[in-house]
């Protein structure tokens, strides 16, 4: 196969990114960006290496029966839902055999137990947090005088694949909030010529906007991350984003944070409150989260509801047990799994407890007050690499480069054999040490909570060489009209 080739192919498969995958007559694995499973299409391939090949979509000869118009103008420049022209069902029969290739094919499991895909009830303005960048806008001045005027700002999404900022007026995935802040940012640039950031020579003074909505109780957060030391005119701004934010939602908290270095990072390491209170308020299945600006929650609050339903089924608790929560971020999921067994009984739920660990220090804050507001007494967290922490708290050396697995232990936290162990680690999968640490703890069940199929499919495979069993698994759709899925998967102790 030669650059520059014309071909016809059958697609029977889609990447994460949005490209369907196909095969030549010889076999060759060819990538087509914009080509969905069961289109027959006409493509130029434009790269060739080894063991695969990249192609431009030229045409599309016969339409899958599961591609539809599309519901978004952008959706060739955004990158953001890559699976913006696949039928929703579609999309879940995808993910769902996603799941399974990856435990047959990297686990080496025969026939895995995948239970139907948890579906959203709506796939449209789910997320709870937009993280947008700004670029453009603004005039540069030396001495007075303008030396170059930058045009309109941006307020949008990454093009996927690169640094441009694509203009996003709305989006069909983000709450209202979004898109009236992000016009209130943009006319407020406009009005007082303030400077979008350019990665490229890292000038300008707007990099980020985050935005929180908190969908029990409407209250919304507003993040400015900038390349300075201040906004001028701040409470101008401030008084635009709070017009801007229309009832039933309302702006309780709009936050600085000052990023002048971390050209791949959103956020810096200092944050200062402009206006409100440093946090938003959450209520979601009887439970009330505090969220601060650089908590980690999941984005699809009514996907994480089942999420977590699903993983109180698969822990099973009936009190009594000691659980470890690792990688625990603010203590969301082992909070809900003790809430949940205080529903069916109060002293079954006085009995249990939970130990979670998490790298993160202002997730480990979260967590604490997330345990006091909840009145959760039974919760204890760590802070510190789970992988060093966990060994010592079961009275093995760990890893002491790590302070929190180097200080003394308290006895409360002391661990000879736990009961549970939830496992939501982040993208990359568990560490080995971890996962050794986990299976001397002896659970009788773990549960793991996974957004990527294939560490989730190599970690399963290595704690089956450790005595545990696959017992099955369930994805989660909480990122509609994308290739991620996340997957709650149950493992059981060999008797």
């Amino acid at each position: 196969m030669d650059k520059g080739q014309k071909i016809r192919l059958q697609i029977n498969d889609m990447t994460t990114d949005g490209s369907g995958i196909g095969h030549s007559e010889d076999g060759l694995t060819v990538f087509v960006k914009g080509a969905l499973p069961g289109d027959t299409v006409q493509a130029e391939i434009f790269r060739v290496k080894k063991r695969y090949a990249l192609a431009r979509l030229l045409s599309i000869d016969e339409p899958s029966e599961d591609r539809t118009e599309g519901f978004c103008s952008l959706d060739s420049r955004c990158g953001g839902c890559p699976m913006g022209r696949l039928t929703y069902d579609a999309q879940l029969r995808l993910k769902e055999r996603h799941v399974r290739d990856a435990l047959t094919r990297i686990a080496g499991l025969r026939d895995p137990l995948i239970r139907t895909a948890l579906e959203a009830e709506s796939p449209w303005r789910y997320r709870n947090k937009a993280s947008m960048a700004v670029s453009t806008g603004g005039i540069i001045t030396r001495k007075g005088g303008i030396v170059e005027n930058l045009g309109e700002p941006a307020v949008g999404f990454y093009r996927g694949k690169s640094r441009e900022v694509t203009d996003c007026p709305d989006c069909a995935l983000q709450t209202e909030p979004v898109a009236s802040a992000a016009e209130a940012l943009r006319e407020f640039m406009r009005q007082d010529h303030i400077t979008g950031y350019d990665p490229r020579w890292e000038k300008g003074l707007m990099r980020h906007m985050v935005v929180r909505t908190a969908f029990g109780t409407g209250e919304v957060m507003v993040i400015l991350v900038i390349n300075g030391k201040g906004i001028p005119h701040a409470a101008k701004l401030v008084a635009m984003l709070d017009e801007a934010v229309e009832e039933p939602f309302s702006l309780e908290s709009v936050i600085l944070n000052i990023n002048k270095g971390k050209p791949g990072e959103i956020f810096g390491d200092k944050t200062e409150v402009l206006a409100g209170r440093p946090t938003i308020n959450e209520e979601l299945g009887g439970m009330r989260y505090e969220i601060s600006p650089l908590s980690f929650y999941q984005v699809n609050p009514a996907q994480m509801v089942k999420l977590y339903n699903k993983a109180a089924e698969y822990a099973a608790l009936t009190g009594g047990e000691t659980i470890l929560d690792l990688y625990c971020g603010a203590g969301t999921i082992g909070q809900w799994l003790l809430n949940e067994l205080r529903k069916r009984d109060e002293e079954a739920f006085a009995g249990t407890k939970v130990i979670g660990i998490e790298s993160q220090r202002s997730a480990v804050l979260d967590a604490n007050r997330n345990a006091v507001i909840n009145g959760i007494v039974n919760a204890r967290y760590v802070c510190g690499k789970a992988e060093s922490v966990l060994p010592r708290l079961m009275g093995n050396s760990g890893d002491t480069a790590d302070f929190a697995a180097s200080a003394p232990v308290d006895e409360d936290l002391r661990v000879t054999k736990a009961d549970v162990v939830i496992l939501d680690p982040p993208r990359a999968g568990c560490d080995e040490r971890l996962l050794d640490a986990v299976t001397a703890a002896e659970p009788s069940r773990i549960v793991y909570i996974s957004c990527d199929p294939a560490t989730l499919a190599r970690d399963v495979k290595y704690l089956n060489g450790k005595g545990y069993r696959f017992i099955e698994a369930t994805p989660a759709d909480l990122f509609c009209w994308t290739g991620h899925v996340e997957t709650v998967c149950l493992m059981s102790k060999v008797k």
